[in-house]
């Protein structure tokens, strides 16, 4: 092997590799020139089919089609595959009956998209052809199916929003009948500290097709904090000729609120209140109320206090 290495010339090789090169290089431009037939695809779209309109059995989603051209261009249409649109409401004529494309007008459509150059030899299937039926519609309301945790010290604004609360869904009345609401696929989202925005498929039950397959999805999520005022205590259910002294007459309630919303939140929005029961003995519960849409959630210290009947 020592022997063989090094009676290898390096300027041999590289000559040779050159030449290697140079041949695959003069290759490619002559197949890129050169013309000749291939099989590429051709995405199917098809629009303006009624809502109500059912479907026997699936549109083709691609049609092969053999084309012949320069290598160059027939590389392009492998790159940049066709898109072909079919306006189904042509076809579609009646109560049900059967969606014709013949193969003259699938060919003619098909050679629109091809360059000059090309010539369409064959097309894979020759024609497409669906039967339709029209379905019961009704509309129903839509909701998700979300497990939410949140990051530490962030909180939800509002509740989660979907694009739409209400679709249309088609099928057999025996089916429709027994759906009012249709859910999304259940998502699960952990430690969300920032607005979430996503596509969430609608779970559709057999049978049933929606006007839609997916809907939007909004959380919008934000950091809180906490506030803190001192609330005056009122007392309620004291009998007449009664008087109540509590210890002490006020107490620290702390709300929680969005740093957005931080000035908002004012100590007139809190009430603090003890309900008097004649069986009680020494100690009042403290209740909170507020009407603030701003405070998520409010705690009173003390929780409880005690009281003297005079």
């Amino acid at each position: 092997m020592k022997s063989f290495w090094k009676n290898i010339r390096l300027t041999e090789v590289l000559t040779f590799l050159l030449f290697v090169v140079l041949a695959a290089f003069i290759w490619y431009g002559h197949a890129m020139h050169s013309v000749r037939t291939t099989r590429v695809p051709v995405l199917m779209q098809y629009t303006n089919k009624p809502g109500a309109i059912g479907l026997g059995e699936k549109l083709p989603d691609t049609v092969m089609i053999e084309v012949r051209d320069a290598g160059q261009q027939l590389n392009i249409y492998h790159s940049e595959p066709l898109h072909l649109t079919i306006n189904l409401r042509r076809y579609i004529q009646g109560e049900k009956g059967t969606i014709h494309v013949p193969s003259d007008v699938l060919r003619r459509s098909i050679s629109d998209l091809l360059q000059s150059s090309s010539s369409l030899i064959d097309t894979w299937p020759e024609e497409i052809t669906c039967t339709y039926f029209t379905e019961q519609e009704k509309n129903v309301h839509v909701a998700t199916r979300c497990e939410l945790t949140l990051a530490d010290e962030y909180q939800l604004v509002g509740k989660p929003e979907l694009s739409r609360t209400r679709v249309k869904i088609y099928g057999q009345d025996k089916t429709l009948s027994t759906i009012d609401t249709l859910f999304t696929e259940a998502i699960e989202l952990e430690d969300v500290s920032d607005t979430v925005q996503m596509h969430v498929a609608l779970a559709l039950p057999q049978g049933v097709r929606a006007e839609v397959d997916s809907v939007d999805l909004r959380i919008i999520t934000e950091r809180f904090t906490e506030k803190k005022f001192i609330v005056p205590l009122q007392v309620s259910g004291v009998p007449e000729g009664v008087h109540i002294h509590l210890f002490p007459h006020e107490v620290e309630v702390s709300v929680r609120v969005g740093l957005s919303h931080f000035a908002q939140v004012m100590p007139e929005d809190i009430s603090a209140k003890c309900h008097y029961y004649p069986e009680q003995k020494e100690k009042l519960d403290v209740e909170l109320h507020y009407s603030n849409p701003f405070i998520t959630d409010a705690w009173a210290y003390p929780g409880v206090v005690e009281f003297l009947i005079e």
